[in-house]
């Protein structure tokens, strides 16, 4: 009987199995629903439920955590760490200030202090110090280990009082004879001054100077903007001070540095026993703090691109704040006018020169020492590491004065030797009449006079005064000839003017704005400090042109007829000039 009941047990197992198979892709199917359905709640619950706002959110907008007028207290440490927790140091503590209104303006929001500081040992031999300025609400304390501290009623900001500037290069001009006694005096007062030392661009590290600034400026910016978590704007984010856990920001501090001229700074050394402080606080406008900083980007970008010197700001500051504000006005309304009147007489002064046809009443004489002066101007220039920007005017005013001979005479290049030379030769027009005579003797004698004045003004500069090189010294003298004398190379052409009893050949137009740019350099004269001597240079060339213009009285110009130079008075000077030259060289053919 036990055999028999074995196929039934494995009959009924594979009953069994085959149930089991069959619902398997039933459960299958459940679960693959109930994934689909978690899937597509999760999708639409992220796409479809209001999302919750984050830290870095576009749409929080943080603004400042202090109320307009809200009384603020002050304290100002010095300390030669640039993290500073000594709060118990009464040495450290150098000012304190109670209820100062945050961001309004009046006698109670502006506080001052002026102290004398002893340095340490340290200082003098290039240590560092800081001002750690600490604000906070009234009633509130500034250390963070005092049990009423509240991190969101304070907040401070550090800057360093000693910054570190190179050492001004050596001067390197010397007394080329050598025997100058005021000369080496003048050396030695330098090499006390600035410590100089032999070195140049190319030899050895560069020296740092540790400077003591002797005023510290605190302004508190007036803003209460509410800018957008990552909106911020990029010339304001750098000063913000974010606090961390509200993102809210505290007031903006700015160490207004833009009147502290280079020259204010004291250098630290050992001879020196104390230091003067003076102490400022109060609050500075939005737009005027967004002004100090975009000037002071301008200046930096200047310098980077060569445009700019060191220096040239503090001059322009200097400006700002030793001249009078009308007298300023008045000198910006004149330098345009000046500008303007230089661009003209430049302009007429081309037109002139390209429509030219006939050297005849014109001085080419002139044109060379002109072109000469200009070439020695450019040289110095380049001798004494000029702005490129000033380097490429007067180099573009060397080239037109080049091209002006090209137009005065005939350049011609001959090659007949191993090295091609440059050949100058008198036009037809200038050398078949009167003018080249009259021109020959009047450079004759002035030539002497200027020789003369070159030889003293360069003996002397050899004598009294300091130079890098021979080479700097022949530039400097003949850039102060050129500077002194120029006026000379104007006096051929009065000279042609009274020998031949007209002024119809001068470009008349182009000297009324130079004589219109020569009263405005008068004014300048009387406006801006200068040396006494170029003071009066800046009247030689009123006397020339009051000769003109008394010549141009005397010897008057129709301008509706054609002169006897082949000119007419209106635009049409060339065409009628040449017709008019052509004429009376077929009528001397003919005669």
């Amino acid at each position: 009987m036990a055999p028999p009941a074995a196929p039934a047990a494995v009959e009924g197992g594979g009953e069994g199995g085959g149930g089991a198979q069959r619902q398997e892709p039933g459960y299958r199917q459940t679960i693959a629903g109930i994934i689909r359905i978690a899937v597509f709640w999760y999708f639409a619950s992220k796409l479809f439920s209001p999302r919750k706002p984050t830290p870095s959110d576009p749409a929080i907008q943080i603004s400042n955590l202090f109320q307009k007028a809200e009384p603020l207290d002050m304290w100002v440490y010095l300390s030669e760490q640039e993290k500073f927790s000594d709060f118990n140091s009464e040495g450290a503590l150098i000012w304190h200030e109670t209820n100062i209104p945050y961001a309004v303006w009046g006698p109670q929001s502006t506080r001052s202090l002026s102290l004398k500081y002893y340095p340490s040992e340290a200082l003098k031999h290039n240590g560092s110090l800081y001002a750690h300025v600490f604000f906070a609400r009234s009633g509130y304390p500034p250390d963070p280990n005092d049990p009423e501290y509240d991190k969101l009623a304070a907040f401070e900001r550090t800057h360093p009082v000693v910054i570190y500037l190179p050492k001004s290069r050596a001067d390197k001009r010397k007394s080329l004879l050598g025997n100058s006694k005021e000369s080496n005096e003048v050396v030695k007062a330098s090499e006390m001054v600035e410590d100089t030392q032999a070195d140049s661009k190319d030899e050895g590290p560069v020296d740092w100077i540790s400077y003591w600034k002797p005023n510290i400026t605190i302004n508190l910016v007036d803003d209460f903007t509410r800018y957008s978590q990552n909106g911020v704007p990029p010339n304001i984010a750098p000063y913000l001070n974010v606090e961390p856990s509200t993102r809210n920001y505290y007031p903006t501090v700015f160490f207004n540095e833009f009147w502290l001229l280079r020259d204010k700074l004291i250098p630290i050394n050992d001879t020196v026993k104390e230091f003067p402080l003076n102490l400022e606080v109060g609050p500075i406008s939005m737009t005027k703090w967004q002004l100090f900083l975009q000037i002071d980007q301008s200046f930096q970008i200047h310098r980077s691109y060569g445009s700019m010197i060191e220096g040239e700001a503090d001059e322009l500051k200097r400006v700002f704040l030793e001249g009078n504000p009308y007298l300023l006005v008045v000198t910006m309304v004149v330098s345009c006018l000046h500008s303007v009147f230089d661009f003209l007489a430049f302009k007429n002064d081309i037109q002139f020169w390209n429509k030219n046809k006939s050297m005849e009443g014109l001085s080419a004489k002139s044109v060379v020492v002109s072109f000469i002066s200009q070439l020695i101007v450019f040289l110095y220039l380049l001798d004494n590491d000029t702005s490129w920007m000033i380097l490429a005017s007067s180099g573009v005013g060397c080239c037109i004065e080049f091209w002006k001979i090209g137009k005065a005479m005939h350049i011609e290049i001959d090659r007949t030797g191993k090295i091609p030379k440059l050949r100058f030769r008198d036009r037809e027009s200038y050398a078949g009449n009167k003018t080249k005579e009259y021109d020959d003797i009047a450079m004759k004698y002035l030539s002497y006079v200027l020789f003369l004045l070159v030889a003293c003004s360069s003996i002397y500069s050899l004598t009294y005064e300091r130079h890098k090189s021979w080479y700097s010294w022949i530039l400097s003298s003949l850039t102060s000839c050129v500077y002194m004398f120029g006026f000379i190379m104007m006096c051929p052409q009065l000279f042609i003017n009274y020998k031949l009893k007209s002024v119809a050949h001068l470009p008349w137009r182009q000297m009324t704005y130079k004589f219109l740019n020569t009263i405005i350099d008068d004014l300048f004269a009387f406006v801006i400090k200068m040396p006494v001597l170029h003071r009066l240079s800046v009247f030689r060339d009123d006397v020339i042109f009051l000769i003109y213009i008394y010549q141009r009285w005397v010897y008057p110009v129709d301008k509706k007829r054609i002169n006897e130079f082949g000119f007419g008075g209106e635009e049409d000077q060339a065409s009628t000039g040449a017709e008019a030259i052509a004429a009376k060289e077929e009528e001397k053919k003919t005669n």
